[in-house]
């Protein structure tokens, strides 16, 4: 049994991109079946076949336990983790289908509280081949500051919760609404030399103190060398299905046998590289302004626009 575990920070598309991609992979003859274990989703635009809020409610955890909206997040993960029997029982009425597992925005849920991982951790035990699929608005790549802030988070992320892991940007047609990146979009995706990164804020007191951090942070993210992205518009399905291959990878669906598939395709997609031009030429063609093209991190001398 294979599924998506979709996780990312507040606003970063995580319920829009299960019911697009629970579209998607139905629309290919998959067999879908979303699980809501955000207790703070109220509101699902998809069709829940699996709710937390059967179990347990963020709403009543902060009137009778007198929590805040993040520490009764954190209640409610540490109560389903104590439950695993129900999600179990739960699961199991769903038979083989391929699941989708929408989890809180709350961001230290995966970076250092246990509670995600361990609940991972368990079903994977029960023979659920997992991907954490980490999204991250795409407009944080205008910031310096924030992108390297971004890094840090998904490569503390990746390592924490222990899963096959593709990082993804979203929202990708908004890239460029808070301005223009400085550098070619590969540059992001790549996460090419980040040292490049840190001469944005040479005019930048606030930063230029925090300079030796900035530096120590972008020599952790490149020492590991783990992080890179895939680009995402829920709304094309060129993009979806790019994702999709990338997925199906990474927790083995490609390789299962759930869907015909002859040798030739399997070893194809098993193989298969795809240029980095090709993953990204729809977003740079379609939503980001070409008319001044920005830095190249391969020229020899290399200065931000």
């Amino acid at each position: 049994m294979f599924g998506q575990v979709v996780i990312g920070p507040p606003g970063s598309g995580k319920t829009t991109y299960c019911l697009g991609m629970s579209e998607f992979l139905t629309s290919l003859g998959r067999e879908v079946a979303v699980i809501n274990l955000d207790p703070a989703n109220e509101h699902l635009p998809y069709k829940c076949d699996l709710d937390i809020a059967d179990l347990v409610k963020l709403e009543d955890v902060m009137e009778f336990v007198k929590l805040g909206p993040n520490g009764g997040l954190v209640y409610c993960m540490e109560y389903l983790e104590k439950n695993m029997d129900w999600l179990k029982q739960e699961l199991e009425k769903l038979g083989k289908k391929y699941l989708l597992f929408d989890l809180p925005g709350q961001v230290e849920l995966y970076t250092h509280h246990n509670s995600v991982r361990n609940i991972v951790a368990q079903l994977q035990k029960w023979d659920y081949r997992l991907v954490a699929v980490h999204l991250v608005d795409s407009h944080y790549c205008s910031d310096a500051s924030k992108f390297i802030s971004v890094l840090l988070t998904s490569l503390s992320t990746m390592l924490q919760l222990e899963l096959p892991h593709v990082n993804v940007l979203s929202k990708c047609d908004l890239i460029e609404s808070y301005g223009k990146l400085s550098f070619n979009l590969d540059f992001y995706t790549e996460v090419l030399d980040l040292s490049y990164l840190l001469e944005q804020f040479k005019e930048d007191e606030q930063f230029n103190k925090y300079k030796k951090l900035n530096a120590a942070l972008v020599d952790i993210i490149e020492e590991y060398s783990l992080v890179s992205f895939s680009t995402l518009n829920v709304q094309e399905k060129e993009s979806m299905l790019r994702v999709m291959k990338v997925v199906d990878k990474a927790n083995g669906y490609v390789f299962g046998d759930l869907e015909d598939r002859n040798l030739q395709s399997l070893m194809s997609c098993a193989i298969g590289a795809e240029f980095e031009y090709e993953k990204i030429k729809d977003v740079r063609e379609k939503y980001m302004d070409m008319s001044s093209e920005p830095t190249d991190v391969s020229d020899e001398e290399m200065a931000p626009s």
